[in-house]
């Protein structure tokens, strides 16, 4: 699949993450030849998975599982590999006990008094009638004095301090949809997600990156920055490797590094890992523990619980510290700092970018938007059905 490019190509993919693999993949099914240009050594993007040392398969990049109420994304993304039904399951350490996330009726009966817990439960249900999940917003800002008070309790101990250390400022500052992301469960579903597929990749999914990249119209070059073989020439044309490029040109990286930061730069969260492999056989009651207090990291995972191994005797964490994104070697961009300043700010660089007509944004980076996986794969699958009936609308004209 890393095979050297010969000749003339009719796209070119920034990225082989999920944004850019489902582009090249749908390109090239179209009869496209698609040259995929990833400046890591591997393809997968965040989503890239190996073994370590003791034989665990682990995320390099942080815990990734996916979820989906879109059957056509779940439909296209099993013609890939098998996939393993698998519905998360989180903690979050909360004075002192580990308590289902999202924060439910066994999280309240855990940390407040019986009588009382069952009052709000009733209160709850009668409130939200219908509803089987609420944002801590809808909570708070209540009528009720207290459904109100279990709103702030449940931002207080759930959200403010893991927001705030994920973000790095006051949780006020954070955009509410962000906020939102994460529900109060109205009832005992004690599952992180709610959406109809859920599943996890039977070998890992750096196999199923592979399985997709798989096709005869696609070549694949890792280790290799785009950015030292492109040209945005000021005329609204490209050059890639000293030649003119007509082509398509996706590109899934930061969009301010195309124009050399000329707004400034782009505001991202990075994350410093931390991994670790004990002699045990378990570390910790779920894969995925949440610590929204006082700990410098915000959760700690554990990956036998993702994949399913059995390792007996050994397992693998890993710590998560979130950090500035600052651009040095080794940093990796994660997430989008979404408010209306920096939505401004990437709505500049997109305009000055629609001067190359054949160059398009996709993915959280390129698009500056917070998209999980299955966001991503449909926003790729729309693009390309985009292009290709936009190239087959210029081919009618001109005939």
């Amino acid at each position: 699949m890393m095979k050297q490019w010969k000749g003339k190509m009719d796209a070119i993919v920034a990225g082989a993450g999920f944004a850019g693999a489902v582009m090249a993949r749908e390109l090239a099914e179209a009869g496209k030849r698609v040259l995929v240009l990833e400046k890591r050594e591997h393809i997968g993007g965040n989503m890239y998975e190996e073994a370590d040392e003791a034989g665990i398969r682990v995320h390099v990049y942080g815990p990734h599982i996916f979820h989906t109420n879109e059957e056509r994304v779940f439909r296209y993304i099993q013609q890939f590999g098998q996939w393993n039904v698998y519905e998360h399951r989180v903690k979050g350490k909360i004075k002192g006990k580990e308590v289902p996330i999202p924060f439910n009726f066994t999280s309240l009966e855990a940390l407040f008094p019986l009588e009382q817990a069952e009052k709000i439960e009733t209160k709850l249900l009668a409130a939200f009638e219908g509803k089987t999940r609420v944002t801590v917003l809808e909570l708070m800002e209540h009528g009720d004095q207290e459904i109100a008070e279990l709103g702030q309790f449940v931002f207080d101990h759930v959200f403010k301090g893991y927001t705030a250390k994920q973000w790095g400022m006051p949780v006020l500052q954070v955009d509410r949809s962000v906020i939102s992301r994460v529900p109060v469960v109205l009832g005992r579903d004690d599952r992180y997600f709610g959406d109809r597929f859920q599943a996890m990749p039977a070998e890992g999914y750096t196999k199923i990156f592979e399985s997709i990249l798989a096709h005869p119209n696609i070549v694949c070059q890792t280790g290799m920055d785009v950015m030292d073989l492109l040209t945005l020439q000021p005329d609204g044309t490209m050059r890639f490797d000293g030649v003119d490029f007509k082509g398509i040109f996706i590109y899934t990286g930061m969009p301010d590094v195309l124009l050399q930061n000329c707004f400034g730069c782009l505001p991202y969260r990075s994350l410093r890992l931390e991994f670790e492999i004990l002699q045990q056989d378990d570390f910790q009651s779920a894969s995925v523990v949440n610590y929204p207090n006082s700990e410098e990291f915000t959760r700690i995972t554990e990956f036998k619980k993702l994949t399913g191994q059995e390792k007996p005797g050994v397992t693998t964490i890993l710590r998560e510290y979130p950090m500035a994104f600052t651009a040095k070697e080794g940093q990796e961009a994660y997430y989008p700092i979404e408010n209306p300043q920096n939505r401004e700010l990437h709505g500049m660089y997109e305009k000055a970018l629609r001067q190359w007509e054949n160059l398009y944004l996709c993915g959280r980076l390129a698009e500056y938007r917070y998209y999980n996986m299955d966001g991503v794969i449909l926003r790729a699958l729309d693009l390309a059905r985009e292009i290709l009936q936009k190239e087959k609308v210029c081919q009618t004209a001109k005939v």
